[in-house]
């Protein structure tokens, strides 16, 4: 096997469990491809960025947040009575649920998910959430701590969902340090569905192995830093042996510093 060579293996198979959702599709992997690039413009990068977290969000919504049987007159209610009304299952008006922006590569995918939810759910049931993490490096450089000082957060989220757009998942930790400040202030969540468009094995180790309901819907899975023996398998298959990080834990083949690409902030 090449580098080069094409997986023996359909598109969007793997073997990380049931609560990874991979998504398969041509146009996401296009989309993807494109955000990858070094020539991708600033400005398709941003509607990439949007349409990729709608097209996850959209697909992970209509899965995982709680539903409840609706009933609703239609505009043909005037012509033809009760008959024009609507019934079934929708989203569960009661349920909470809270997106969170992890600045800065979360501002845009937080802002998508907020918006779609908006669509079709009660803002009273609904918000957005704002953490601000800035690593705080100790005397020798390495990082110490995280510090979460100038963060906006609305109050409990007490059986709540929590949504997590962030868009690149590397290492896991700031999906950890993000619940870890949650559960450790604001209660504790109902389910935790996180939305990154590209990932590493090591990010769903990571947060999968925490005691919360935790579910995950990616668009690539990327693991370019395993062997080739093990890349020729299926995604999943010999996890243990995966790798998507470099030495500096960015992705491979990842997109770079995403975060740093939307804002044109190098700091």
């Amino acid at each position: 096997m090449t580098l080069d060579a094409p997986p023996d293996h359909a598109a969007g198979e793997h073997r990380y469990g049931p609560r990874v959702r991979l998504m398969g599709d041509g146009w996401t992997a296009a989309a993807l491809a494109k955000l990858s690039s070094p020539d991708c413009p600033h400005g398709e990068l941003v509607q990439i960025v949007r349409s990729v977290t709608a097209r996850l969000a959209t697909e992970a919504f209509g899965r995982e947040l709680p539903t409840a049987e609706r009933a609703v007159a239609t505009r043909m209610a005037e012509k033809h009575g009760e008959r024009a009304t609507w019934r079934g299952p929708a989203l569960d008006r009661e349920a909470r649920i809270v997106v969170v922006d992890v600045i800065r590569g979360g501002i845009v995918p937080s802002q998508t998910c907020f918006e779609l939810l908006r669509l079709v759910h009660p803002i009273e049931s609904l918000r957005l959430d704002h953490l601000n993490m800035q690593r705080v490096a100790g005397a020798d450089g390495s990082v110490e701590r995280v510090d979460l000082t100038g963060s906006k957060i609305g109050g409990s989220i007490e059986g709540a969902t929590l949504v997590i757009p962030d868009p690149m998942g590397a290492t896991g930790s700031t999906v950890l340090t993000a619940l870890s400040h949650y559960r450790e202030h604001y209660g504790e969540p109902l389910r935790v569905v996180l939305i990154p468009m590209i990932c590493t094995p090591e990010f769903l180790r990571a947060t999968l192995e925490t005691d919360l309901d935790v579910v995950i819907y990616t668009g690539r899975i990327d693991r370019g830093a395993s062997p080739l023996d093990v890349l020729a398998d299926v995604p999943g298959a010999r996890w243990d042996e995966e790798s998507g990080l470099d030495a500096d834990d960015y992705i491979v083949p990842g997109a770079g510093g995403v975060g740093e690409l939307l804002n044109n902030s190098w700091v």
